[in-house]
């Protein structure tokens, strides 16, 4: 049973998401950010030079590609029609870029149908009058993108076909089981749906991480990647584009209301670990949707970040301070402290099952402690912050002015975002 209605609430046709808890990295920077620091890190007996064998296995990286060989492109007939006359099927409307998307698309002209959840948002607080509001300008269909059946029942009462499907579906947490029934599994059943209806090109919002896959939820979103690209391969009239974005904006917000409070600024390392080239959402929604009719970004892996340099946590961080005209004051955390909690969980998984997730965690952590979002380049394994794509204008900088000004309301961070920004 699904039901389905247009931004001006008409149109019945017919008649998911357990959000965890657990914030392994964020409970960890609050009690660095509280304590003294010496005696918040374990005892000086523990061999923190050493990192936890998570992090010594050499993974050979996987690069962006340029178009799939062997695929010959032939432009779909829907880019010869008016964006008013094209339907896009947008899944994970309701998810943080999923919004920005759907509405950049409506401002395009395109016909949007956004699947959406009766329960949507972070822990479910969106009712439908909320999201109806939220997706104004598309028609909203509620039905459940983890059920194949359900969601080709919601397409088929829609009454029309679809020419493109945007996904931007994402498990909020990282966990193993739910990486794999949103990040490969829903998102499957969104292009199994799209291509019985008419569908002929796909846009897929996958994560620039996945280059050097340690994760479940990078195993998941490349497992799919594989299959789209299969896709195309066994029919020249179906084309993809797959988007690797860097940092969101917002994963990296987390710690401005922190530092504005007197709190120091923490980091892993000597603060130089990881860089990004962060892109705002509405940027981010402005390329995603630029792949829709761009015949130049099809059957492409396509990484892309935002405007300006590569920033370092250490650079973030200095910007902070300097437009709250204070004196830096940093916390650089030994990465081994992770490695060693790490150990300790999966040591802990082995006795009780149940705390896969929390383990899962863990590494997420860890990961986006050391790892650059940037292009990874597979000739010297180093990440390259000049082959990394530039797109839009809206900078870090001005994000942070504005969370020092607003606040952080609207900007609420997933479990996965969460850990994102605790460790950037």
């Amino acid at each position: 049973m699904s039901l389905c209605f247009s931004s001006n609430l008409c149109t019945i046709n017919s008649a998911r998401h357990q959000s965890f808890s657990i914030r392994f990295s964020s409970q960890f920077i609050k009690l660095l950010q509280v304590s003294p620091f010496p005696h918040a890190l374990p005892s000086s007996s523990l061999n923190l030079s050493e990192p936890f064998k998570f992090s010594k296995k050499r993974i050979k990286p996987i690069a962006a590609s340029t178009p799939t060989q062997a695929i010959e492109t032939t432009p779909s007939a829907f880019r010869n029609k008016n964006p008013k006359d094209i339907n896009i099927l947008v899944v994970g409307s309701t998810g943080y870029i999923g919004k920005f998307v759907v509405t950049e698309l409506v401002k395009r002209g395109f016909n949007v149908i956004a699947i959406a959840r009766e329960k949507s948002g972070i822990r479910g607080k969106s009712d439908k009058e909320e999201t109806l509001a939220q997706l104004h300008g598309a028609k909203v269909c509620f039905s459940d993108v983890a059920h194949l059946d359900t969601l080709e029942t919601s397409v088929n009462d829609l009454g029309v076909s679809i020419d493109v499907v945007v996904s931007c579906l994402a498990s909020r947490g990282g966990g193993v089981k739910d990486s794999w029934k949103i990040d490969y599994e829903a998102t499957k059943n969104s292009l199994l749906a799209g291509r019985k209806y008419g569908a002929s090109h796909f846009v897929l919002l996958s994560a620039i991480c996945v280059q050097k896959p340690l994760l479940e939820f990078q195993r998941a979103k490349l497992k799919f990647e594989a299959e789209l690209m299969k896709e195309a391969e066994d029919d020249d009239g179906f084309t993809y584009s797959i988007v690797r974005p860097t940092a969101f904006f917002k994963s990296l917000g987390g710690q401005v209301e922190l530092v504005k409070h007197g709190k120091p600024y923490v980091m892993f390392g000597d603060g130089k670990l990881c860089a990004c080239k962060p892109i705002s959402e509405s940027d981010l929604a402005s390329f995603i949707a630029d792949c829709v009719l761009s015949e130049d970004k099809i059957n492409k892996v396509l990484p892309i970040g935002g405007p300006g340099k590569a920033l370092t946590p250490l650079e973030q961080g200095e910007m902070l301070f300097r437009l709250l005209g204070r004196e830096p004051k940093f916390l650089k955390v030994p990465i081994g402290i992770m490695d060693f909690a790490i150990g300790v969980l999966d040591f802990l998984v082995k006795i009780f099952p149940s705390m896969e997730d929390a383990a899962e965690f863990g590494k997420i952590g860890r990961y986006y402690a050391a790892e650059s979002m940037l292009i990874l380049d597979p000739e010297t394994g180093e990440y390259n912050a000049e082959k990394t794509p530039s797109y839009g204008n809206d900078t870090l900088e001005e994000f942070f002015a504005k969370v020092l000004r607003e606040g952080m309301a609207g900007q609420e961070l997933g479990i996965l975002e969460g850990l994102i920004w605790t460790t950037r």
